[in-house]
């Protein structure tokens, strides 16, 4: 995925004292707490507080130390004393509350702190034993504790280990054959970069067996980024990275019992290297699994339904003429999980196929399917299901797509479509709903409206206690929205910041912020809109008027045909959208300098820009591009083939979609900045873009950033010498104030 890195906790699964259990993300992601689970109860949150285990009410606030902070010590093994506290990234509760186990100690794997050490705290005892003793220290991944307590299983050098939880530091491998490229039990970069796969092992509900991934990247060849600084002599950092036109890495899913053995493999037909196996949990009850098979295209996915012994039986399918997205797209990036009704007989399901994005029931066996969301609108993301209250709660904006609203309906597919968000409060909401649907987490803010948190009841959404902001609270910004319809007849949202002591008599020059591909958005209604933060400064103030502007293809809530209208359109469709939609707005404000225009982006967005100088330069004067795809034939084979094809087939898309392809056509001032060690968009994009521009004789400037990644925030002094570095170069070829 394009984007910049933007780093997501550890996901579990835990059940907590004898409690239902919820997945935790942070705030950014959508459904988390800034930090806990819910009670089954729905009345308390547990998380860490000040070092300990805390359970709050969440209506009064008031906390209960479950684990205090003296239990949290990791035991010292040359003296046995326990020093300084446990720094408590995640942690899990056995099923009886006896046993927490701990993640600490975090480090990144590409872009989330996935790895670390575990400690299992036996809360009787006060004894804290080191999981994985006999692994290498920060090596485990996705440790956790059985359904019956009595085992924890982890990852640690792509292999997978179960130890008994009265006796932790014994280890029994159920994997041996792990090496750098064949991956048990989580996945490659590819995977986890365009999928959302992280967690890739499942214990079955009886606790006896295991069902994992293989990933086999073994024919998948490396990457090679190069450490130049870090040593006299320069060191090779490979990274298997598949390009597009490879072929995907064969992924299969084995069941293996959690006293070891052998593995059983199951027969899920077609060629593993042409397809994906997205999604993997066992059924709640049996001993029974169930698999979404993408084909490479990513446009028919099968469910199949399968058993330990290997075999596997469909039970649904479906097909798009463009792309079908995965879970992870619809639940803040993470795939794990399966929205489970009637303890299994059924599920829920999420489903273009009528042209937008709803919610489905589909009975276990394939046979029944009941559409629960019907209308012109699109679901965004599920946010709880309550089957015993007979609701499913999710957010949706059906009057307008840059918006986001919580909404319910019946699980029975009876009943109207209910907003429970009050109609006042007009902007950007996000809810995390309790197991019963009773209370919620709300936060909401909008570009006139600072960020808000607060729990309220649901359904009267009644304020039970604020947590901090005020509703009604105008910061000083002008910030308007807006729509434009260009000469295609093509109408797109966007945003426009007009400048300080802004003058109608006088000129202003114009900067647009774009990102313009499948990935994500740059016009939705959240308090950012209208900020930018590689600015040294304010832009309004400093005499900008600062605009973005959503192009079809872009992931808004306006349906299927406006998003999947880009297949195999990439740097073609979004980029005249762009244009057009330049020229109709400097139709509509004579105040804008058309000589004074600047355009900027970072990852799928310095793509834009790129294009935008290259193929528009009479419209766009300046550009700053980030870490930006110069040639589509570069980018990974998940994301590049789910939205251009095969380049076996249609090559010539992905030759005319590419910045390269369009250089010579620059006249005006380009700024380019790469970080050599950018492993999601290669630092090779930025050497044959350069190649290209020398070639024909064209002046730019460009920053490489030794050893940074796709975010180019490491390294001292890095995040204010791009600010100053953007800053200088915007100020100076496209200077700012009236004229």
């Amino acid at each position: 995925m394009r984007v910049a890195s933007f780093l997501h906790p550890r996901v579990t699964t835990a059940l907590l004292l004898g409690l239902v259990s919820t997945p935790f993300l942070s705030l950014g992601q959508g459904r988390g707490t800034g930090g806990g689970r819910w009670s089954a109860d729905g009345r308390t949150l547990l998380a860490v507080d000040n070092g300990g285990i805390v359970r709050t009410d969440v209506v009064t606030g008031q906390s209960t130390v479950l684990v205090p902070t003296a239990q949290l010590k990791r035991p010292d093994v040359r003296t046995g004393d326990t020093p300084a506290p446990l720094p408590v990234a995640d942690f899990e509760f056995s099923r009886d509350s006896s046993k927490v186990l701990l993640f600490t100690n975090t480090a990144r794997v590409w872009r989330y702190n996935s790895r670390g050490d575990y400690y299992l705290l036996d809360r009787a005892s006060g004894t804290v034993r080191r999981v994985g003793a006999g692994q290498p220290g920060q090596s485990l991944l996705y440790a956790k504790l059985s359904p019956d307590g009595s085992r924890v299983a982890y990852v640690s050098r792509n292999n997978i280990y179960v130890e008994d939880a009265a006796n932790p530091g014994k280890a029994t491998a159920l994997t041996t054959d792990g090496t750098r490229k064949r991956i048990n039990g989580t996945f490659d970069w590819v995977y986890e970069e365009e999928f959302g796969c992280r967690d890739g092992f499942r214990w079955s509900p009886d606790s006896k067996q295991i069902a994992y991934w293989q990933v086999d990247a073994t024919n998948i060849r490396d990457y090679l980024m190069i450490n130049t600084t870090d040593s006299v002599y320069s060191r090779v950092i490979p990274v298997e990275y598949p390009k597009v036109g490879e072929a995907p890495s064969p992924t299969r899913i084995g069941v293996v019992s959690a006293s070891g053995g052998a593995t059983t493999w199951l027969q899920i037909p077609g060629d593993p290297q042409q397809h994906y196996l997205t999604r993997m949990e066992w059924v709640p009850t049996g001993n029974t699994l169930i698999i979404q098979q993408l084909n490479r295209k990513q446009n028919s996915s099968i469910l199949f339904l399968g058993q330990p012994t290997g075999s596997v039986t469909p039970i649904h399918r479906e097909t798009d003429a463009a792309w079908i997205d995965a879970k992870a797209r619809w639940n803040g990036g993470d795939p794990s999980g399966w929205e489970w009704l009637d303890g299994g007989k059924s599920f829920l399901w999420v489903s273009e196929k009528d042209g937008w994005r709803h919610l489905y029931r589909i009975t276990t066996n394939g046979k029944t399917e009941t559409l629960l969301t019907p209308g012109q609108y699109d679901m965004a993301k599920i946010n709880r299901i309550d089957e015993a209250g007979g609701y499913v709660y999710f957010t949706a904006s059906p009057e307008n797509p840059i918006q986001r609203y919580l909404f319910r309906v019946r699980l029975d597919g009876k009943g109207k479509l209910e907003r429970l968000t009050p109609a006042g409060q007009v902007g950007t909401h996000d809810y995390n709903v309790s197991p019963n649907g009773r209370y919620a987490l709300h936060s909401f803010n909008s570009h006139q409206q600072t960020p808000v948190r607060e729990w309220v009841q649901l359904p009267d959404h009644k304020v039970v206690r604020p947590l901090g902001g005020s509703v009604g609270t105008r910061p000083g910004r002008d910030v308007r929205f807006f729509t434009v319809t260009t000469a295609d007849g093509v109408t797109l949202d966007g945003w426009m910041v007009r400048p300080a002591n802004f003058d109608s008599t006088k000129k202003y020059p114009v900067v647009f912020h774009v990102y313009g591909e499948p990935a994500s958005v740059t016009t939705n209604d959240v308090f950012s809109a209208g900020s930018n933060n590689l600015f040294a400064g304010d832009m309004a103030k400093a005499g900008y008027c600062y605009v973005a502007l959503d192009n079809r293809g872009t992931p808004n809530l306006k349906g299927a045909a406006w998003r999947k209208s880009i297949y195999r359109q990439i740097g073609r469709l979004n980029i005249r959208d762009q244009a057009m939609g330049a020229r109709k707005l400097f139709e509509q404000h004579n105040w804008l300098d058309t000589s004074r225009v600047a355009v900027w982006g970072w990852s799928g967005g310095g793509s834009t820009t790129l294009h935008l100088l290259f193929q528009y330069p009479e419209i766009y004067k300046t550009g700053i591009a980030i870490a930006a795809v110069a040639n589509q034939l570069f980018y990974d084979n998940i994301y590049q083939e789910r939205y251009m094809g095969l380049p076996q087939e249609n090559r010539e898309d992905f030759v005319a979609g590419s910045p390269i392809t369009y250089a010579k056509n620059l006249r005006g001032n380009l700024l380019y900045i790469h970080g050599t060690g950018d492993d999601n968009v290669h630092y090779d994009n930025a050497e044959v873009l350069v190649n290209e521009l020398v070639k024909h004789n064209k002046q730019f400037q460009f920053m490489a950033y030794p050893n940074r990644t796709h975010g180019i925030s490491e390294g001292e002094g890095t995040t204010e010498h791009l600010r100053t570095l953007y800053t200088k170069f915007l100020t100076e070829h496209c200077p700012p104030g009236p004229r």
